[in-house]
């Protein structure tokens, strides 16, 4: 996955768990769960990467962009032009959340969206914090 020219990689061993976020812009869900990921990613900034991925096949890149910047973002955003990265997870619904330990192996994969306080939750035992 990038970013204009910055890669990012989720496979493998890596130093920090990570939650793939993938969304669309005209998902009233997403725009519900926006804030509260905000919150957490920066919460748990040190122990959690968060890498929100709008599924772009399935929205309109200007929409989503501005998303970006309504819930003024903090995490990495990334554009999946093709939808490829979104299928590779067996994406099926908005928002999709997929849970990354450590050892880069998906622990969770959360349909649709889920109060805050599940949420921290989950971050909670992804992150052992």
């Amino acid at each position: 996955m990038q970013e204009g020219d910055k890669q990012y990689g989720v496979d493998g061993a890596r130093e920090k768990p990570v939650i793939l976020n993938f969304w669309a812009s005209w998902c009233d869900p997403c725009q519900q769960e926006a804030p509260e990921l905000n919150k957490l990613a920066m919460k748990y900034s040190k122990v959690l990467d968060v890498y929100g991925i709008n599924v772009t096949s399935q929205d309109y890149k200007p929409n989503a962009e501005r998303f970006v910047k309504k819930y003024m973002l903090t995490f990495p955003v990334l554009y999946d032009l093709k939808g490829q990265i979104f299928d590779k997870y067996n994406g099926a619904v908005f928002p999709t959340n997929v849970l990354i330990d450590k050892n880069g192996i998906i622990s969770e994969i959360i349909l649709g969206v889920l109060s805050a306080e599940e949420l921290e939750k989950k971050i909670i035992a992804l992150t052992g914090s």
